[in-house]
């Protein structure tokens, strides 16, 4: 049998195809090396146990694999009918026995991979929407995809760190996240650095801002509201600790 490969030659949305794909196998990893009875263990999100993490990853891809069929088809296919029948389709899996848990994820990453493989050329650039209501070329799913089985395999609570996740992957993360807070007003003072890069965030006019400093990864780890570690805060020359608390993400 001969070989099936993606359909797009884009090198682009190729190098984002394998950080998805990396990410997957990534998450995979850190959900095998957990026992069954360890699944019952919190994660690193309120509320949420190990299963509740896994059963989202699962269903979220798909999810994503719902709006390729979208671009493919033409036919509107929602991630989801609403929020609410989101949030309860992931305390149902959460319910799950440990093989089916396990199983949704596996078989849910197999679905969407073969979906973005097969999708054509052309359609990449179709237009579906996000169960946000944005509007977003198909291209979006991928990193849409790509920053949950990264941030989520951390959520896992099994040893995996943002130091783990690629530097591409946290800078598009880090700009997505301090985009969402531009827009929202939110970043009003908030100076976000970068060690030993030239990168910085948020609000670059402020007179007196607080700033925010840290490694690539530790800054993102914090600017997802998962810990402060690794960072430094001052104001006014004046370190304050510890740093103060991200503005919402999501």
């Amino acid at each position: 049998m001969v070989a099936r490969h993606d359909q797009t030659t884009d090198p682009v949305l190729l190098d984002g195809l394998l950080q998805a794909r990396r990410g997957t196998a990534f998450f995979a990893r850190k959900l095998n090396e957990l026992t069954d009875a360890e699944l019952d263990g919190d994660s690193l999100l309120p509320g949420w146990s190990r299963r509740h993490v896994v059963a989202h990853v699962g269903y979220n891809a798909r999810a994503v694999a719902r709006l390729v069929e979208w671009a493919a088809t033409g036919v509107e296919t929602p991630m989801y009918p609403s929020v609410e029948i989101r949030n309860h389709e992931i305390d149902f899996g959460a319910t799950l026995s440990p093989i089916a848990l396990r199983n949704l994820f596996d078989h849910s990453a197999v679905h969407l991979n073969v979906e973005w493989r097969d999708l054509p050329a052309d359609n990449w650039h179709h237009k579906v929407k996000t169960v946000q209501g944005r509007t977003v070329p198909a291209e979006e799913t991928v990193w849409m995809r790509t920053r949950e089985v990264w941030v989520h395999a951390v959520d896992l609570d099994n040893g995996a760190t943002f130091n783990d996740i690629p530097a591409p992957v946290l800078e598009r993360l880090l700009t997505d996240i301090t985009g969402a807070w531009h827009t929202r007003g939110t970043d009003s003072g908030l100076l976000i650095k970068v060690d030993g890069t030239d990168l910085s965030f948020g609000d670059t006019t402020a007179a007196a801002p607080t700033v925010v400093s840290g490694s690539l990864a530790a800054i993102t780890q914090w600017a997802t509201g998962r810990g402060a570690d690794g960072t430094t805060a001052q104001r006014g020359g004046e370190p304050i600790t510890p740093a103060p608390p991200a503005p919402k993400w999501i």
